[in-house]
């Protein structure tokens, strides 16, 4: 009985690791060395007798990020590329501005959950779950107020208001990654065939034809 008990304790803390986002630390930090050549799961740690107050620091998260574009929307991310000593603790955040009628436009963050809250204005914000059911979850969502987009689910935030909007985005890895629809599908290198795509979006080929262009044009901007 005792061995089963055991057994059962050793496989919950395996699977618990297995399923968390980012690899659990084993030592106080591993600030990142980012001058190392080896590729591991992660980056490098530096020598800790190296490391420095500044190696967990970064200013000007105050500063609103250009949102004189397309979408007029900016994210500024804080990943371990800004922050060398998040590198192992699993963590990360963004800052989102939005200008009128901004959007933060359907994406993926393949490797983190999400959590945000509204700094300023008012955001329309939603996810879809995945197939078959395809749920879609949506909130308006003021200042103070937060919402939870799932890992790997596809999510938006559009601010429908005629002021600016900010919100704080912290994301369960140090690496979250992003993957905006519409760029992996219209805008791959190279282009993925008009001919799939014509088929999976039941468009003609004139319109993916015209999409590519669109995305292909922005990329080499």
């Amino acid at each position: 009985m005792a061995s089963r008990i055991l057994l059962l304790a050793f496989l919950a803390l395996v699977c618990s690791h297995a399923i968390a986002s980012d690899p659990s630390p084993v030592q106080d930090f591993c600030v990142a060395d980012k001058t190392s050549h080896v590729f591991v799961n992660g980056l490098v740690c530096k020598n800790p007798k190296d490391v420095k107050a500044d190696d967990f620091f970064l200013s000007g998260l105050d500063k609103p990020g250009d949102t004189a574009n397309k979408l007029g929307s900016n994210v500024t991310l804080v990943n371990v590329e800004k922050i060398a000593g998040l590198n192992t603790l699993g963590i990360s955040l963004a800052r989102i501005d939005f200008a009128p009628y901004g959007l933060n436009p359907p994406h993926i963050h393949p490797r983190a959950t999400e959590i945000l809250t509204v700094l300023e204005g008012s955001i329309y914000v939603g996810f879809v779950t995945s197939n078959p059911d395809n749920r879609l979850f949506t909130r308006v969502i003021n200042k103070g107020d937060v919402f939870v987009f799932p890992q790997g689910l596809i999510h938006f935030q559009f601010n429908y208001g005629t002021k600016n909007a900010v919100a704080i985005a912290a994301l369960s890895s140090q690496n979250p990654g992003v993957i905006t629809v519409a760029n992996a599908v219209f805008g791959s290198k190279p282009p993925i065939s008009r001919d799939v795509l014509a088929k999976a979006f039941q468009a003609d080929e004139k319109t993916v034809d015209w999409l590519q262009a669109q995305f292909w044009m922005d990329n080499n901007n």
